[in-house]
């Protein structure tokens, strides 16, 4: 009687222990799928004209909403554009909590200080190769300057690639998201498909988007049909090439995905949560 008594009641007792064990993984389960929002991304600045109203220039940035904070992608050639173009659509330069430079061509950093005028108590978050004066001129402005070599997490579900070199160092945005990674690239001087590499072999992941400066200008079509095919091999479902990837590489990638191209330029905005 003992025997049975005291089993039950072990069994029960085991019970209860694994349904806490399973209980608290699933929790850990939900709240790691909470964390990994649906950001919304905001083309602020490109060459390639989209919604009139807005000016275009040489250079690239983006604004990344709906995560733990709002983020800047680089911040184009000129600071007058940028801040102009982030006025008519309704985005204040207070409103940013972290700014994220790709590489120190001055068509990504040309905003910066017009940016910190407005906006002082930024994070920003660029390469450790970036000149020293850059660095230091940023901090006489009041910005937090964070060095990035190796792949490090920015914030809950961003992150960056690290300093990849290849003649030009330079880092990579990945955002994390429900539905696989997007990827945002200010020129991808590395190579496009060595930062989608470098994202899947961080993460494991598949990727979602592929979106930004792809640096094609000056390829052949058949280097870019190549390019483009091994992009698919990696299984990237959406891209959205803008800035430096030129016209050709813009045509091809329209031609090799169809529905899945996203036509980008200023004022473009990519809500990812309506990507399949």
């Amino acid at each position: 009687m003992w025997f049975d008594r005291s089993g039950k009641v072990l069994f029960i007792a085991i019970g209860f222990f694994v349904t806490l064990l399973y209980g608290a993984e699933a929790q850990s389960a939900a709240k790691k799928e909470a964390r990994m929002n649906h950001p919304v991304i905001t083309v602020v600045f490109d060459n390639n004209p989209y919604k009139k109203g807005l000016q275009s220039g040489w250079g690239f940035s983006c604004l990344i909403e709906g995560m733990e904070k709002n983020v800047l992608f680089d911040t184009g050639a000129e600071g007058t554009i940028l801040l102009e173009n982030m006025q008519k659509l309704g985005i204040t330069p207070e409103g940013i909590d972290v700014l994220v430079l790709s590489h120190a061509h001055s068509d990504h950093t040309g905003g910066v200080y017009d940016l910190l005028q407005k906006n002082n108590r930024l994070t920003v978050y660029l390469p450790a190769s970036f000149p020293e004066n850059f660095k230091r001129k940023a901090k006489e402005y009041g910005a937090d300057i964070i060095e990035v070599k190796q792949p490090v997490e920015i914030i809950d579900g961003v992150y960056s690639t690290g300093e990849m070199d290849a003649g030009i160092k330079e880092q990579a945005l990945i955002l994390r998201t429900p539905q696989g990674m997007v990827i945002i690239t200010g020129c991808a001087h590395p190579g496009i498909v060595n930062i989608i590499k470098r994202a899947k072999a961080l993460f494991g992941e598949e990727v979602l988007l592929v979106m930004g400066g792809f640096h094609l200008h000056n390829k052949t079509g058949s280097e870019i049909k190549r390019i483009i095919s091994e992009i698919q091999k990696l299984g990237v479902r959406y891209v959205a090439p803008c800035h430096c990837s030129g016209e050709r590489a813009r045509d091809l990638f329209r031609e090799a995905y169809g529905e899945q191209y996203l036509p980008v330029g200023v004022g473009k905005i990519i809500d990812t949560k309506a990507l399949k």
